[in-house]
C-alpha cells in the first residue's frame, strides 16, 4: 500500500524434514525460507521448537517475527529488490560479508517485518506485554555473529549472510518504530 502497488499474497508451505521448492531441495537445517521463483514461504514446523529450545526465543510473537521476515522477502520480490540483488550477483558483486548484498537484503526483510508489526498493532492493538521483546530476542538469537560463535567458536564477518544480532534487532526496531517501508532502505544505508 505504501509503495502504491497491488499486494499479492504469498503461499505458505509447512514442511517437516525436507521440501522441494522452485529454488531446489531444502532440509530442516535450512530453517524457514522464501523462494522468489515460486513466491512461496516455506516453514519447517520443527524450527519453532528449535527457536524456543536452542535459541531461547520462545513465544507467539517470536514466531510471528520469523514469518513476517520471510514475507518481507516476498515484499522485496514484489518491489523488485530481489531481482536487483540477483542482477548484482550475476555481475559478480560482493554478496557475503558484513557489508554484502545478502546482509543488506536480510536486514531489509527484518525492517519490513517491523513495518508489518507496526501496521498490525495500529489496526488491531493486539500486542501484549513482552511481545516486542520476544521478537527482539528471536532477531538477536539468529544473528550471524551469535550463530558463528556458537557453531565455530569465533566470529567471521566475511562469511556473514544475515547481519549481526545487533543489526537484526536495530532494523526490526526501525521498521516497528517508523512504520514506513521507505525507512527500510538498507542498500543506501552507510551504517548497518
Amino acid at each position: 500500500q505504501q509503495a502504491g502497488r497491488a499486494y499479492q499474497d504469498p503461499k505458505l508451505v509447512l514442511f517437516n524434514g525436507s521440501v522441494r521448492s522452485a529454488c531446489g531441495m531444502a532440509s530442516s537445517a535450512s530453517g524457514p525460507f522464501y523462494c522468489p521463483a515460486d513466491r512461496q514461504v516455506y516453514l519447517d514446523v520443527s524450527f519453532f521448537r528449535e527457536l524456543a529450545q536452542r535459541y531461547a526465543a520462545a513465544g507467539d510473537f517470536a514466531q510471528a517475527y520469523v514469518i513476517a521476515h520471510e514475507v518481507g522477502h516476498h515484499v522485496q520480490t514484489l518491489l523488485g529488490v530481489s531481482a536487483k540483488v540477483q542482477a548484482a550477483r550475476q555481475r559478480g558483486e560482493r554478496m557475503e560479508g558484513d557489508n554484502g548484498m545478502l546482509v543488506r537484503q536480510e536486514l531489509q526483510a527484518d525492517c519490513l517485518a517491523g513495518v508489518w508489526a507496526h501496521s498490525a498493532q495500529q489496526r488491531l492493538d493486539w500486542l501484549e506485554a513482552g511481545d516486542l521483546e520476544e521478537a527482539l530476542q528471536a532477531a538477536s538469537a539468529i544473528g550471524d555473529d551469535r550463530l558463528q560463535k556458537q557453531s565455530r567458536g569465533q566470529v567471521m564477518p566475511d562469511a556473514f549472510t544475515h547481519g549481526t544480532s545487533a543489526q537484526r534487532v536495530r532494523w526490526f526496531k526501525q521498521g516497528f518504530e517508523q512504520g514506513q517501508i521507505g525507512q527500510c532502505d538498507t542498500f543506501k544505508a552507510r551504517t548497518l
